[in-house]
């Protein structure tokens, strides 16, 4: 039996409220912007369950979630990754960061430098 999208919404949107209690608008946004294949920012004081509503998502969709904890000395390429020399094979491997997963929470982005919030940016053009 195939489901419509507003099944699937639906369905989606009682899975994520089954652990976030109470922020059933949070969880309409949050599934919108996902539609529309695009960003949230979730502004909010510490403690209400920003990350735990990014991980239930994620989990709920059954995709790759990733973490960033911004701080003044990250670098863009703890982001985005960055290119090894391998010894063994005599060549450069990269090393994808954060970045290439299905679901990313960067946290405190005001705390990361004007370059490296530049690079998050960077990402998220990309599609």
């Amino acid at each position: 039996m195939t489901r419509s999208p507003e099944q699937i919404c639906t369905a989606l949107r009682e899975n994520v409220g089954r652990v976030i209690i109470g922020n059933e608008n949070a969880i309409t946004l949050l599934l919108v912007a996902l539609i529309c294949e695009g960003h949230v920012l979730i502004e909010d004081v510490p403690g209400l369950g920003k990350t735990l509503l990014a991980k239930t998502l994620s989990r709920s969709l059954a995709l790759e979630f990733r973490r960033v904890q911004c701080t003044p000395d990250l670098l863009p390429s703890d982001i985005t990754g960055v290119s090894i020399f391998n010894l063994k094979k005599s060549e450069f491997e990269y090393r994808k960061g954060p970045a290439f997963t299905n679901i990313l929470l960067a946290d405190e982005i005001n705390r990361a430098t004007p370059r490296t919030q530049s690079a998050l940016l960077e990402c998220m053009e990309e599609r």
